[in-house]
């Protein structure tokens, strides 16, 4: 073989596969993997009549499709959110027709902004079992001066001013900028509440334009939701779209769909107060000007009565009503003064009938007959208490032991003072007192000597 002479070398022919055949190829290496783990962020979340969930697991750099059928939603008691961080366990699968492949969810682990909607569901259930969300204060119907915290650069400031020049142009608003996304907003926002809160303002609005949830996580931070709820005046949340809730929105005294949703609220319509202050101007002269027709009318028809042509008319009638009450009078005096004298009359003939010189006298005679009956009883008495005393004296001296001593006996007392009734009430050597007719012995016990009792 000549060195200079140049040889041609042929690659291989690659086998030429159907489109079926390369499909299952890959299906077969994509089955081959088992389970796999994948981390991303949750987009466009969809339940399916069916039950199925169906929903886009993403990062930085790529896109996959995700399903989790209605038997594993029910054993996970799976709920997603667009912009969850999510660990997703499962296989991978190829729909053949599309030549598209999915991930078969078997099991899932939150992570990054899943734990902080974890989080923010746990601090929902703790301030509205407090009573948190309960409490919906009336808002001022014509506020004295407006008060708005949000960034000055952003959206929702320039939606709620083109919303203030078409309602109001003048009315008087207080922003209070701060920091609405970021690292070290949720501070900014509770210094701003706070501080429009102590300047006077009758209500504030705490208001931010559309975002992600990473975006609007400022207004669902707790220290912003007590701030909104310590505010000593009504709190209006228009934060996001209309589709977004935050938590500053259930605590606030009221929720606006969107910045210009909160200056419609807030910001009175001054063309519809002057279209209602007008009809109500137009009523008030028609109103006015029926009711001087009305006085007119009466003024008038006042004015035909003979009474005011001739006012001394005025005074024939009470003239006349005294004169009858004059006469009323005079019969009314005599008939009662009639009845007077005969009633003094009367009374001056029961006084004579019962005089008190008459009276004594009546008396005196019934006690001078009852004197003698006075005396005879008392001496009966006096004597019937004579005859019980002789009686009851007899008695006594017979019953008196000083009657039994005058026949010679005596009484012996022992030191005690008591009556010796036996020889063994003493013993010899004391010293007892014997009681006679005629004065008193005391003596010593010699010999004291029981009686024999009888044989």
């Amino acid at each position: 073989m000549d060195l200079f002479e140049h040889v041609e070398r042929k690659a291989p022919e690659p086998t030429v596969l159907s489109v079926e055949a390369l499909t299952r190829a890959i299906t077969g290496r994509l089955t081959a993997m088992g389970t796999v783990s994948v981390e991303g962020e949750v987009s466009q979340p969809k339940r399916a009549a069916s039950g199925h969930l169906y929903f886009d697991l993403k990062d930085s750099g790529a896109r996959i499709s995700c399903i989790a059928w209605r038997s594993t939603v029910q054993r996970l008691r799976l709920a997603l959110e667009g912009g969850e961080q999510l660990v997703l366990h499962g296989r991978l699968d190829v729909y053949m027709p599309r030549g598209s492949y999915s991930l078969i969810v078997e099991r899932v682990e939150r992570r990054g902004l899943g734990e902080l909607l974890a989080r923010l569901e746990r601090t929902k259930a703790e301030l509205r079992s407090e009573g948190w969300f309960d409490r919906k204060r009336p808002l001022p119907r014509w506020p004295r001066c407006v008060g708005v915290v949000t960034s000055r650069d952003g959206a929702g400031w320039q939606d709620f001013l083109r919303t203030l020049e078409q309602r109001w142009p003048d009315y008087p608003v207080r922003l209070a900028h701060a920091r609405v996304q970021g690292q070290g907003s949720a501070p900014e926002v509770v210094r701003a509440i706070e501080g429009l809160a102590r300047s006077g303002v009758d209500l504030v609005c705490v208001i931010r334009g559309g975002g992600s949830i990473e975006d609007l996580w400022t207004f669902n931070e707790r220290a912003v939701a007590e701030a909104v709820f310590h505010c000593p005046v009504p709190v209006v949340t228009g934060v996001g779209h209309q589709t977004d809730t935050t938590l500053v929105d259930f605590v606030s005294d009221h929720r606006a769909h969107t910045p210009t949703d909160a200056a419609s609220v807030v910001i009175p319509d001054r063309a519809a107060l002057l279209e209602r202050l007008g009809r109500a101007e137009e009523h008030l002269d028609r109103a006015l000007d029926g009711a001087v027709a009305r006085r007119e009318e009466a003024l008038e028809r006042l004015a035909a009565r003979p009474v005011l042509r001739d006012p001394r008319r005025l005074l024939d009638a009470p003239a006349q009503r005294l004169e009858a009450l004059e006469r009323d009078l005079f019969h009314l005096t005599r008939a009662r003064g009639s009845a007077a004298q005969e009633l003094l009359t009367d009374l001056a003939a029961r006084l004579e009938r019962r005089a008190p010189a008459r009276e004594l006298d009546r008396r005196a005679a019934a006690v001078e007959a009852l004197g003698p009956r006075l005396a005879q009883a008392a001496a009966a008495r006096l004597g019937s208490a004579e005859g019980r005393v002789a009686v009851a004296e007899r008695t006594l001296e017979a019953l008196s032991p000083l009657a039994v001593l005058e026949r010679g006996y005596s009484i012996t007392r022992d030191a005690k003072g008591q009556a010796v009734r036996s020889a063994e009430d003493v013993e010899p050597g004391a010293e007892v007192e014997t009681v006679l007719a005629e004065g008193r012995l005391r003596a010593r016990v010699l010999e004291a000597e029981a009686k024999e009792p009888d044989a």
